[in-house]
């Protein structure tokens, strides 16, 4: 149950169409504007009245989450269906709150300015898909895109577990079932290790946190499932090396020969502000796994994905300077915008020029 002042702020967020609200002990809330931070004038919160806040929102179990991590997520809605997502956590020995605004509404790729053969994605039949990128980059929203995609389409049954649930979904074609961290299962590895006995043919595991997790997920993957799950990684690649990585050095090798086997398909999503200063669009590297992409996984030879990625336009890849660079030429972003995302400046660089009617002279350095 929130609290008054909680519900007021929450209302604000909505009038001002912020994405992002910032709630500190003893000091103004924050809002993020077309990806901006402003201070809100006349909002300032005292230590007590943040930590109330916070506490209203948590049932006991997740008030013991939140005493022993000391952090927390969690959903709320507003009478009138607005959602949001609340990250509750301590910052020198306070509470604090970030709280993402989630879409009402479930919208299309198109609408969403992705890719179009991202489509493909929700057509598989099993295997592992990734999608990655930083804290705020949309890749909630293109799980809940896919998700309804296939609920629209497919009669089958969908299993969502989620910190927290962001996007209620409601039966179509499918039949689907969302469970909460802390509300509904103890544990992103124990629920998946449950829905073995659950019959699902698609799961989405919100986020691959821990060994457990991932091992849980592989292996639904190798028994027939379709799995959607997130990582917090720059790009394709490094979301596998993380993986692999995190793994005790003994398994690594058969976790990348497993990973050979069932990953389908990586994409790496970062939100750039548009040229106008009104609302972001999404950067987007694709991989997907062709019996010549699964041998370099197999072989730990990751730096020659890359050059896969970008030869492999025909199966629907793309790297993140393709990406950026298609941005420029439609008039989403400006190039100085694009150019600080770009991980290889010369091919960034030359691709836009390949696009453009004039020459871009890259900054000096």
């Amino acid at each position: 149950m929130m609290t008054p002042e909680f519900e007021t702020l929450l209302q604000r967020c909505v009038t001002l169409a912020a994405s992002d609200l910032h709630i500190s002990a003893n000091l103004p809330v924050s809002a993020r504007i077309h990806g901006r931070l402003e201070i809100l004038p006349d909002s300032f919160l005292t230590a007590e009245a943040v930590h109330d806040m916070a506490r209203a929102l948590m049932n006991h179990a997740q008030h013991q989450a939140f005493e022993r991590d000391c952090t927390l997520d969690l959903a709320v809605s507003l009478p009138e269906g607005h959602r949001f997502r609340v990250n509750v956590y301590r910052e020198r020995g306070q509470t604090a709150m970030a709280i993402r605004r989630l879409d009402e509404t479930f919208r299309t790729l198109a609408e969403l300015h992705l890719p179009a053969h991202m489509d493909e994605l929700a057509t598989l039949r099993d295997g592992l898909v990734l999608l990655t990128g930083p804290t705020g980059s949309g890749k909630s929203t293109t799980l809940a895109t896919l998700i309804h995609r296939i609920n629209l389409t497919r009669a089958c049954h969908i299993l969502t577990i989620e910190d927290p649930i962001e996007y209620l979904h409601q039966n179509q074609k499918s039949v689907i079932h969302q469970r909460e961290l802390y509300t509904d299962v103890p544990s992103f590895a124990q629920a998946v290790r449950a829905a073995m006995r659950e019959d699902p043919d698609v799961i989405l595991v919100g986020e691959m946190r821990d060994v457990e997790t991932m091992r849980a997920a592989i292996t639904a993957a190798e028994t027939g499932h379709l799995v959607f799950s997130t990582l917090h990684t720059g790009d394709t690649v490094g979301a596998m090396d993380r993986m692999i990585g995190l793994f005790p050095a003994g398994e690594q090798e058969s976790v990348r020969h497993q990973l050979s086997m069932v990953l389908r398909a990586v994409v790496a999503q970062r939100l750039l502000p548009t040229r106008t200063g009104i609302g972001r669009v999404p950067a987007v590297e694709i991989l997907r796994v062709t019996p010549a992409v699964a041998n370099l996984i197999r072989t730990g030879k990751p730096q020659q994905i890359y050059s896969a990625i970008e030869a492999g336009t025909a199966h629907g890849m793309q790297t993140m300077e393709q990406s950026l660079a298609g941005l420029v030429r439609d008039g989403f972003v400006s190039y100085e915008t694009a150019r600080m995302l770009a991980r290889d400046l010369q091919s960034f660089h030359d691709r836009v020029n390949m696009m453009a009617d004039t020459t871009f002279m890259p900054p000096a350095g």
